[in-house]
């Protein structure tokens, strides 16, 4: 709990906590917190069944209403407030201001919003209670506490809130499962949100795949039907890699089930646009076979290329040690394999039928309903090959402007510009992942979170754990750890009192708390300080005096050996007011001790107050710095422990994971390419353009304020995936297409880049702006949006004015000089022999998977192509002047291609 004043209007200071009716409220909060009974299995569970029992009789409470024994009648015979401040100054040595628990109260873990040692100016109460940890593998204790915090929570929200508000104060509150309770309420806050997401996301593919719009024939000419069926193909995909690892017992996260389908998505999304307007663009006097042969011919191998390059990217990240991006590497890869797979045979059939449905003049969503005649002469523009709205921007606007040699000089200088600038904004991202963003924005921990940074003037206990201390007479391992005239200067303790007083100021450095002076070496020192030994157990022991204790020469084997069990369980009093129970019982592992070693014991102290994440990661790894040079120095092992260490040490080498992560992902694309296409140079453009929008992307993150954790990790890795598709296809596009540089440049643009849906992403991607957790906004908003908007800028424009002045040479050309193929084509404007005509004399036909396919094809249909074959030859011997015929023989018709044959033969 923190209960805290509210600053005034005019210094805009907050007063003081310390008055009546301010610790009297406490008490009343005290009361109402002491009668919670929490239902667990029958059973109604108090905080005394659960609370931690330093001594066996009473819960550790942090407190300042220990300095009155938690008992409100105490108040007005102590003295009051009064009695309060002098505790401050005496808590350790006054018997008037020792704890309930007997032990004495540290006033800076109970107050806060001081400064120095000023605790009269503490703004705030803070109350901490201590609870069991518990391991048992029936989990019934740690049941119990957890039903306890949520009656606790209850509490807090309905009583206590409007008790403290009544008084002009604040409070905030939390229990250590509220983090995961809240986080279970985040992850289905926004499942409203992210469906609008993918509903929007399909609602647009669904009229982008279709013609466009008239009202006449839109019922059959959209595509909704088809969208809604490539949509279950993508999910099918997520469900299919899920499940595959589900078997294997790899659990999934909730990244992963956030990221993954708008992955998969936004790939298959492209590849589904790329088919279907890759089937419009073919003649519409071919057959529906001979159409959907030629798109795969057209835009397959840059779909396998940008897939199999997706698949290996992440596949070789489910190698590297982060387990939330191995894991999401392992399902990404398999679930972008299935999409692909999916897509080129399922997808296609589907295309396949809903092009008969449309040619059928059959109703989209209900093909069984076929439109009559009447309407049927109204439709016969339905299917009918027009240019659409994106490929005339790109044809006389977009290629245009991007043809000046002034606008390239400018992209290029801008975009080159931007990517350095990002490098040097790279260095001011910071590791972490803020609390309060990962959690609903209306979650009470909000408030509770934002109190901790203001007012908490202490910080996370620290453990320096040793392990294997050798307590024997012939070691020095006691004098190398404990604090006294007869231990080594360089000590254990010694070096970690110089670490506070060294590093006090610095934020996340490691502090000395009130309690060091009594934090002496619990293993042989406590029995120097021990005037006596009292235990309850064993009455007959005698007094020893410190000498017979201790000598000059520390305790000899035989009396640490019967002393110590002795210590740990000594009450402490006024007689013993050093007793171990309670203070050391659980700090010694006493397993084994009997042979002179002690297997593991810890020293407590405290870091300095960590308000923000960069604080708690340099914080341990000020900690661990610290455990490594003492080790060294004093040979024994040491290391440090607090409880946030094991949420922070991912990042200790947050950037080494990162950059390997990237740079194996971006290699793995570039390996591929370069064995698909057997070009260096085209590689290495896509290399080049992949690798600067990564680049720009955490620029971007540095400007936004963006944190460096798992979540953006793994955004960075999926941006790698994505940003292939930006690349791939304009590449591949241009590489096959024939002219000069800039003619090539225009024909990848009109061709694929209208294909090439980025404002389906875009759509997706605004819709989770509404979202009521912060980190969907950050991380998936802001992140998504940049990366889509730098692909976007860096496909469409910095990629064709690379490929227009560096670009490599056409593969075409490249075949026609091989094979010694005449540029003659009678009646069709020059057009290369191996060229499929469309109407606009483009050469479209390749080396390499292009006529693989055609050959196989032509041999499929032998007959067919027999008989074409001699109608072609005679019409051909025609026009040409008469070639012997026995010279085109079936292997030239094979290489040419069927619609090749087909074309001129017509």
């Amino acid at each position: 709990l923190v209960l805290a004043t509210v600053p005034d209007d005019v210094h805009e200071k907050s007063p003081s906590i310390l008055t009546d009716d301010n610790i009297k409220l406490l008490f009343e909060i005290q009361k109402k917190i002491d009668g919670i009974r929490a239902n667990y299995s029958g059973s109604m569970i108090s905080l005394t069944d659960i609370c931690m029992k330093p001594l066996g009789q009473d819960c550790a409470t942090q407190s300042v209403l220990q300095y009155f024994k938690m008992d409100a009648e105490n108040y007005d015979s102590y003295g009051g407030v009064d009695h309060v401040s002098y505790c401050f100054q005496h808590f350790t040595s006054a018997d008037a201001c020792m704890s309930a628990f007997k032990a004495p109260l540290d006033p800076s873990t109970a107050l806060g919003g001081f400064s120095g040692s000023n605790y009269s100016e503490a703004s705030a109460f803070i109350v901490t209670y201590p609870v069991n940890n518990v391991l048992d593998k029936e989990g019934n204790e740690t049941g119990k506490a957890v039903a306890w915090e949520k009656a606790f929570i209850q509490l807090a929200q309905d009583e206590l809130l409007q008790m403290v508000q009544s008084k002009n104060l604040t409070l905030s509150f939390s229990s250590e499962s509220s983090i995961e309770e809240e986080l279970k309420r985040e992850s289905t806050a926004d499942a409203i949100t992210i469906l609008i997401s993918y509903l929007v996301m399909f609602a647009y593919i669904s009229l982008t795949l279709g013609d466009a719009p008239r009202l006449s024939s839109f019922y059959i000419s959209s595509k909704v039907l088809l969208g809604f069926s490539g949509v279950v193909l993508v999910m099918l995909s997520v469900l299919g890699s899920v499940g595959f690892f589900s078997i294997l017992g790899v659990k999934s996260t909730l990244i992963i089930m956030e990221v993954i389908p708008f992955l998969v998505l936004a790939v298959g999304v492209d590849n589904m646009c790329i088919l279907v307007h890759a089937v419009k663009r073919q003649p519409l006097e071919l057959p529906l076979e001979g159409r959907i042969s030629n798109a795969l011919v057209e835009v397959g191998p840059s779909i396998t290329l940008a897939s199999l390059s997706e698949v290996l990217a992440f596949a070789v990240g489910s190698f590297i040690p982060m387990p939330a991006c191995r894991v999401f590497s392992m399902f990404a890869a398999l679930a972008v394999l299935l999409d692909f797979l999916l897509q080129v045979t399922a997808f296609v059939a589907l295309i396949v039928f809903d092009f008969l449905r449309a040619e059928d003049k059959r109703v989209d969503c209900f093909p069984c309903i076929k439109v009559s005649s009447s309407y049927a002469d109204s439709d016969k523009g339905i299917g009918r090959k027009k240019i659409g709205l994106l490929a005339r921007y790109m044809k006389e606007v977009h290629v245009p402007i991007l043809s000046l040699w002034g606008v390239k000089f400018l992209v290029i200088s801008v975009f080159v510009a931007f990517a350095v600038a990002s490098i040097a904004l790279c260095t001011r991202i910071e590791p972490g992942l803020e609390q309060k963003i990962v959690l609903p924005r209306d979650s009470y921990l909000q408030g509770y979170f934002n109190n901790i940074s203001e007012y908490l003037r202490i910080g996370p206990p620290l453990y320096f754990v040793v392990k294997n201390y050798n307590y024997s007479s012939e070691s020095r391992q006691t004098n190398q750890l404990c604090s006294i005239s007869q231990c080594d200067s360089n000590s254990l303790l010694n070096e970690i009192a110089r670490a506070s007083l060294k590093l006090l100021v610095a934020v996340g450095s490691l502090q000395m708390g009130a309690i060091v002076p009594q934090m002496i070496s619990h293993l042989a020192v406590p029995l120097v300080k021990l005037p006596v030994l009292q235990m309850d157990y064993a009455k007959t022991v005698q007094r020893a005096s410190v000498t017979q204790i201790f000598r000059m020469t520390g305790p000899s084997t035989s009396q640490f050996k019967e002393k110590l069990p002795w210590f740990l369980i000594a009450l402490p009093s006024a007689d013993c007011s050093k007793g171990g129970h309670g203070a050391y019982t659980t700090s010694v592992e006493l397993l084994g001790y009997e042979n002179g070693v002690i297997q593991a014991s810890s020293f407590r102290t405290y870091h300095t107050p960590l308000n923000k994440q960069v604080d708690y990661v340099n914080s341990m790894r000020a900690a661990r710095d610290f455990s490594s040079r003492v080790s060294d120095s004093l040979k024994i092992e040491i290391f440090p422990y607090s409880v946030f260490y094991m949420f922070f040490e991912q990042y200790l080498n947050i950037w080494k994971t990162a950059l390997i992560n990237l740079a194996i992902a971006v290699g793995a694309v570039f390996v591929v390419c370069l064995v698909i296409t057997c070009s260096l140079w085209s590689s290495a453009i896509i290399l080049l353009v992949l690798a600067m929008i990564v680049i720009d992307l955490l620029g971007v993150m540095a400007i936004l304020k963006i944190q460096l954790n798992a979540v953006s990790v793994v955004n960075l890795v999926m941006s790698v995936g994505i940003a292939v598709e930006f690349c791939v296809h304009i590449t591949h596009a241009f590489s096959v297409s024939s002219g000069d540089k800039d003619q090539r440049m225009e024909e990848a643009l009109v061709t694929m880049g209208a294909s090439w849906n980025h404002a389906t992403k875009l759509v997706g991607v605004l819709v989770l702006c509404f979202s009521r957790t912060e980190v969907f906004v950050v991380y998936y908003f802001q992140m998504y949006l940049a990366l889509v908007l730098l692909g976007f800028l860096h496909g469409l424009v910095f990629l064709p004015v690379v490929l227009s002045i560096f670009g490599p040479p056409s593969r075409c050309v490249l075949v026609e000089k091989q094979e010694g193929i005449q540029r003659i084509c009678p009646g069709f404007g020059g057009v290369s022999p191996g060229a499929v005509h469309d109407g606009t004399q483009r050469c479209k036909r390749c080396k390499g998977l292009e006529q693989a396919a055609w050959v196989q094809w032509v041999m499929l249909n032998g007959f067919a192509a027999q008989q074409i074959r001699h109608r072609w030859l005679k019409l051909f011997a025609e026009r040409s002047g008469g070639f012997p015929t026995d010279y085109w023989s079936r292997d030239v018709i094979e290489r040419l291609g069927l619609d090749v044959v087909i074309g001129w033969s017509r």
